[in-house]
């Protein structure tokens, strides 16, 4: 089948750097007990869509190919589940900043909300915003993983950070955001 052929050959998605319309984050729909839309009103990121992701060919949790979209790891937790969603995000494209380009400047105490399919609103508090080396983010992730509370719902939000290296084609820092739910 043509499916099967796609998925042996993964072709380097080019980026797309254009917002999606309006109607189509409006009419963008999930399950009822999965992640649908990010708002994080201190940078400037408004009902973004949730985007399910898995692993891409090297290993890495992959993102989307939009950089004004999020990405959530599906084997992450779900909003309202106890668990720690994962969710990532670009700062950038070639030519255009991206949704998590303001993501460093995150403090404790901010708040980041998720809504999810059914229309329930999540929110979580900011308790730990850290830059990773990429060659410590590998090791890092384990701790990004699990709630910076322990037994508390959680969501750590992942973006590119720091310096741009064209011979390793990344940027060559990770932001790592972490932030547990608000208990109203």
């Amino acid at each position: 089948s043509e499916r099967a052929v796609a998925e042996v050959v993964e072709p380097e998605e080019e980026l797309i750097e254009e917002e999606p319309a309006e109607e189509e984050v409006r009419e963008y729909v999930v399950a009822p007990d999965r992640p649908r839309y990010l708002t994080v009103e201190k940078i400037g990121v408004n009902k973004t869509r949730i985007l399910p992701m898995g692993i891409n060919s090297k290993g890495e949790l992959a993102t989307p190919n939009n950089i004004f979209d999020v990405g959530w790891y599906e084997a992450s937790g779900k909003p309202g589940q106890g668990g720690t969603m994962i969710i990532d995000g670009h700062n950038g494209g070639p030519h255009a900043l991206g949704v998590f380009k303001n993501l460093p400047n995150l403090e404790n105490g901010d708040i980041i909300t998720i809504e999810r399919g059914d229309g329930v609103i999540y929110k979580y508090k900011v308790v730990e915003n850290k830059t990773v080396s990429l060659s410590d983010s590998d090791a890092y992730m384990a701790v990004a993983a699990r709630s910076p509370e322990s037994g508390k719902e959680s969501v750590t939000l992942i973006s590119c950070t720091g310096e741009w290296s064209q011979q390793q084609r990344t940027y060559l820092s990770r932001q790592f955001t972490r932030a547990v739910l608000v208990e109203e």
